[in-house]
């Protein structure tokens, strides 16, 4: 992982902790997206056949690295567009159970449209708790995140198999903008229906590229309403007869942003999924304990058996200012201070901040 270290010019000047904010540039995406707006610079509107294939690439690239269909990919620039699009078409009497707590732009488009809405509480007992409101509550459909925002406890995948075994009539779509990235994920053995993300933090291609991705069973249960020339692929006679995915794409996608997408996942495989994979399991299992040993994780973190790479430390204003100081990038969520841990982070770092909080702790 040296080697791919040095691409990154924020590790140069910093322990840099903060992909759940925003993932950093590397040096070969920075020389490929110069690239790419040299040649518009030089060459105007003749770079439009070139971007119109790349975007199709892109659309080939993301369904070969998260295993989906091509043709049920959808690009998006944001993971809230994509969602909000997706419940104009949803039935309002639908029965829909969320997670407290979780991102709002998982919430809020639930709340805005009227829906019938059930909460689960996220604690070490998360998945009982959810399996028990759809048994009571007659839930159809199921959203949440991948890996929650504020604490990053992370769903249990396999469990969410078995209640889609037990459900088979419910939907669960899926918020996987702190999850995609950091491990080898096949979404058609998933128990995943929809599953989205914006691509700005854990897969590295900066701010405006996103995806979604679906199962046939969903086109059956949501009448899409969002309609444009883009989505079909400006030909008049196709407008009634445009895939389920393209409707989330009425208007003309950016190729440098989507192009960076694609960069970005061809690096991710040259690095290797499955080593990022282990590389990050490493890296939570070595921060977790640490950060137990110094009593800074929520007890819900602590009883759970596994987790992400995104930890929120007991922490005060001051604590924070301390990290700052002395060179850790991170940031102040809720009630304490989360640090996010991807695979050009190291061991080593880790002991770092915690001799570091060991100072003032």
């Amino acid at each position: 992982m040296e080697k791919v270290r040095k691409q990154f010019a924020v590790l140069k000047q910093s322990i840099y902790v903060n992909t759940p904010v925003f993932g950093p540039f590397y040096d070969s995406l920075l020389r490929w997206r110069q690239e790419h707006d040299l040649e518009f610079l030089l060459k105007a509107s003749d770079m439009r056949t070139n971007s119109l294939a790349t975007i199709s690439d892109t659309r080939t690239m993301v369904g070969k690295f998260f295993g989906c269909k091509r043709e049920n990919v959808a690009l998006l620039n944001n993971f809230s567009t994509g969602l909000n699009m997706l419940l104009e078409g949803l039935d309002k009497s639908e029965r829909i159970l969320l997670l407290e707590n979780d991102y709002p732009s998982v919430h809020w488009p639930f709340h805005s449209r009227g829906f019938e809405i059930f909460y689960a509480t996220i604690d070490e007992n998360l998945e009982d708790n959810i399996r028990t409101a759809i048994r009571s509550k007659n839930i159809s459909v199921l959203a949440l995140s991948v890996v929650q925002w504020q604490s990053g406890i992370k769903i249990d995948l396999n469990f969410l198999k078995a209640l889609k075994n037990e459900f088979s009539n419910l939907i669960i779509i899926g918020d996987g903008t702190q999850f995609l990235g950091t491990t080898n994920f096949d979404f058609e053995s998933s128990a995943f229906d929809v599953l989205g993300a914006s691509a700005y933090k854990w897969l590295l291609a900066g701010y405006g590229s996103g995806l979604m991705l679906f199962k046939e069973r969903v086109k059956n249960r949501c009448q899409l309403r969002t309609i444009g020339f883009n989505a079909a692929n400006a030909v008049p006679d196709k407008k009634n007869n445009i895939r389920f995915a393209r409707l989330f794409e009425p208007g003309h996608l950016s190729s440098l942003n989507f192009g960076s997408l694609r960069f970005s996942l061809l690096f991710l495989e040259k690095v290797g999924k499955d080593k990022i994979q282990a590389h990050n399991q490493n890296l939570s299992k070595i921060a977790k304990n640490e950060f137990a040993k110094l009593n800074l994780l929520d007890k819900r973190v602590q009883l759970r058996e596994k987790h992400s790479t995104i930890f929120n430390i007991k922490g005060t204003h001051s604590l924070f200012q301390h990290l700052i100081e002395n060179k850790v990038v991170c940031a102040q969520r809720g009630d304490g201070i989360r640090l996010g841990f991807h695979f050009y982070n190291t061991e080593n770092e880790i002991i770092e901040i915690i001799r570091i909080i060991k100072k003032v702790v």
